[in-house]
């Protein structure tokens, strides 16, 4: 009864790790340069806002749905890289998995021409 249950909680624990590295790799990888562009192009216009003498309850706003903007779409990108690297997890996971049991199945065969010509 433990000998089912160790491959379970094994294959489960290699779930929760693809999972893991997945959400990591899109975290880092959410602010990437399209969006650092962006936020530098939002400063530059405020900066040129408060040159030009627009007041700041004019320019503030305007600094809020930047920044708003900068996080929806760093959010929404992380959401699908998300979404794609955990694929590419569970892919590798699968591959492993199908390699393990094509060695296992290997090796009962050779095992068997072993016994069977000896």
């Amino acid at each position: 009864m433990k000998k089912a249950k160790a491959p379970e909680q094994v294959n489960k624990k290699s779930e929760q790790r693809a999972i893991q590295k997945a959400r990591d790799r899109a975290r880092t990888a959410r602010w990437d340069l399209n969006i650092a562009i962006f936020l530098f192009a939002v400063l530059i216009i405020i900066i040129i806002l408060l040159f030009q003498g627009i007041a700041l309850e004019i320019v503030a706003p305007i600094a809020v749905v930047g920044l708003a903007m900068v996080w929806l779409v760093g959010w929404r990108q992380g959401g699908q890289l998300y979404e794609r690297f955990l694929e590419e997890e569970l892919a590798k996971l699968e591959f492993e998995r199908s390699r393990k049991i094509e060695v296992t199945i290997e090796e009962a065969v050779q095992k068997a021409l072993r016994e069977r010509w000896h």
